[in-house]
């Protein structure tokens, strides 16, 4: 297919981003069951879906809902757009705790893209360390799978974080061949100025790959940033349908072709059916009492903690749920002293869920680092990589933390690497040896049955129906099935009958 120069494409973001940044990834089966189809319809150039182990964790443990569940339905419902998930192929199913071995994660990936809901894998460059070490077999590994590929360049800000360093880590993911390399600046921490000055030493790089940009409206400044990358050559935003847009999560896919429409670019979505989708969605949100999202003012105190919006999001609920919740300030002034200490790692999945528990825990403690996650201790044993910070840390502490008896521990854990473990291996210890596929990944996520047991004696997920369906649509989905005969629509005195054009000329 051929693009017009002008054109401005959209990838959706509302059902993951959208839902992680602002609702603590509380979007429901019975919303997204109920907006799938129409979002399938708009235009979009990929949908985001929630397919990922955090997100599965979430659906079983707080949700009540079987996310392999979900995961069909979206592929029953979504046929007409490709589908995109972060993480990619072969990763850890337990960002907390004890690593899962890379087969489980293979496996995750393969249910994935045999179902239906993973067509392209989006993988983050965070470090020189997965793109030497695991992008290598990861990028042929999606291939294998018939899967494309997306390559984030992830953004941040500190002494470290130079141009030189974002053009290195876009040359190493460009000698990948991957189909789309992305800036993925999860903190929202680009300006219009700093813009100008990393997307050409990014797009340089990239070379005849197409250069997307994902960015948060966490400062503010991101649907400025987009306009200002849309004349500088991106054709592809990532953006959400309101109210998962704005707030901390992307900027609102309607207000973006508004305005790129303003500047002379043609957007490419059906603006009219994404209004219909924002109504119904804002009525599901207002029925559940979850957050909308709206544009916040500019936040200076961001550049210092540089914490994703969805990590605030779900340290907002989960300070609530201990009775911190007027704690948050306290929290993310904790973390800009943590994230010094570590030598600046990059605030963005793991490392921010990372500085972030353990700032919570520093702040409800009183004590700093009287108790000290796992993760941080296996940062100081450099089990992330040489760039990961570690080679910066504060000496003090990292030695601190190497001398705790937990560092022992997990040296030990460590020697026995997980790159080892087969399948029938982790059959034999996670469950029955006759358990099927998703049963074995969703206790290998879920550390075990009991959150598994209470989610199925929850009963089925609950439904969203909303009255604001256009007949345009209704039409769509009627010419999609064989089964209904005819519809009569009435309003008063005025009677419409809608019938296929066999059932009208019998």
């Amino acid at each position: 297919m051929v693009r017009s120069s002008n054109e401005v494409h959209f990838l959706d973001t509302t059902f993951r981003d959208g839902s992680q940044s602002l609702w603590a990834m509380g979007i429901r089966y019975g919303m997204m069951e109920a907006l799938a189809g129409d979002l399938d319809r708009a235009g979009f150039t990929h949908i985001e879906l929630p397919a990922n182990a955090i997100f599965f964790k979430k659906m079983v443990r707080d949700l009540r809902e079987d996310p392999w569940d979900t995961m069909r339905m979206l592929a029953r419902t979504i046929t007409r757009t490709p589908t995109t998930c972060m993480g990619g192929v072969g990763g850890n199913l337990n960002g907390f705790g004890t690593p899962t071995a890379p087969v489980l994660g293979e496996l995750f990936a393969e249910k994935l893209a045999e179902i239906g809901v993973m067509n392209r894998a989006q993988l983050m460059a965070n470090t020189a360390d997965q793109t030497i070490r695991q992008f290598p077999t990861a990028v042929p590994r999606a291939r294998e799978l018939g899967l494309t590929v997306a390559l984030a360049v992830c953004y941040t800000i500190s002494p470290r974080h130079t141009d030189e360093h974002f053009a290195e880590t876009t040359r190493r993911c460009a000698a990948l061949k991957p189909d789309v390399i992305y800036i993925k600046d999860a903190g929202g921490l680009l300006t219009v100025d700093r813009i100008r000055t990393l997307l050409p030493v990014v797009m340089r790089e990239a070379g005849d790959i197409p250069v997307e940009l994902h960015s948060h409206c966490t400062t503010g400044l991101a649907p400025l940033v987009y306009l200002e990358a849309l004349q500088l050559g991106v054709k592809t935003l990532h953006c959400g349908v309101p109210p998962l847009a704005d707030g901390s999560a992307q900027p609102s896919v309607l207000t973006t072709a508004r305005n790129a429409r303003t500047l002379g670019f043609t957007p490419t979505v059906d603006e009219e059916l994404l209004a219909s989708v924002s109504t119904r969605l804002r009525e599901f949100a207002v029925r559940d009492g979850m957050p909308l999202g709206v544009p916040l003012a500019h936040d200076a105190n961001h550049y210092r903690h540089q914490i994703p919006g969805g990590v605030i999001s779900n340290l907002r609920h989960q300070l609530a749920g201990i009775g911190l919740g007027d704690r948050l300030d306290d929290v993310l002034e904790e973390c800009v002293t943590i994230r010094e200490e570590l030598g600046y790692p990059i605030m963005i999945t793991p490392y921010s869920q990372y500085v972030a528990t353990q700032a919570a825990i520093n702040v409800a403690s009183g004590r700093r680092y009287d108790v000290v996650v796992d993760e941080l201790v296996r940062f100081a044993q450099g089990a992330y990589g040489e760039d990961s910070g570690y080679t910066w840390m504060d000496q003090e502490l990292r030695d601190r933390f190497l001398a705790l008896p937990r560092a022992a521990e997990l040296a030990e854990a460590a020697r026995h690497t997980p790159a080892e473990v087969t399948l029938d291996d982790v059959r034999q210890t996670i469950g029955a040896p006759g358990i099927s596929d998703e049963e074995l990944i969703l206790r290998a996520i879920m550390q075990g049955t009991a959150e598994i047991d209470a989610m199925r004696a929850a009963g089925p997920p609950r439904t969203y129906n909303s009255g604001d369906l256009p007949l345009r649509t209704l039409i769509d989905r009627l010419g999609e099935t064989s089964r209904v005969r005819y519809v009569q629509v009435a309003r008063g005195d005025t009677t419409m009958e809608l019938r296929s054009r066999k059932e009208a000329a019998s």
